[in-house]
């Protein structure tokens, strides 16, 4: 993904039943057709970290999304934060 002036990366971290139900997969899935650059890894305490980069209003979208994740999950908490542009 070409990075823009506009161009702005979170991580956030999301709680509750969010692993084994394939919230990374789909969270990837997600960030894709929105056009982000994406990673999502399970942390070792079961939350889910999700790094991602974009324009502003597609990084909102995928914030948005994180607080229901996909069907199985049960999402209690996301807490996201911006951090500096990285390379995804």
């Amino acid at each position: 993904m070409e990075r823009s002036s506009k161009t702005i990366c979170v991580r956030c971290f999301v709680s509750g039943k969010v692993q084994g139900v394939f919230f990374r997969a789909s969270t990837r899935r997600q960030a894709e057709l929105l056009g982000l650059s994406c990673r999502a890894s399970n942390l070792s305490d079961g939350r889910v970290e999700v790094l991602a980069c974009g324009e502003p209003e597609a990084v909102g979208r995928l914030k948005a999304w994180l607080t229901k994740g996909p069907p199985q999950a049960r999402v209690t908490g996301v807490a996201c934060e911006s951090i500096e542009q990285m390379t995804l």
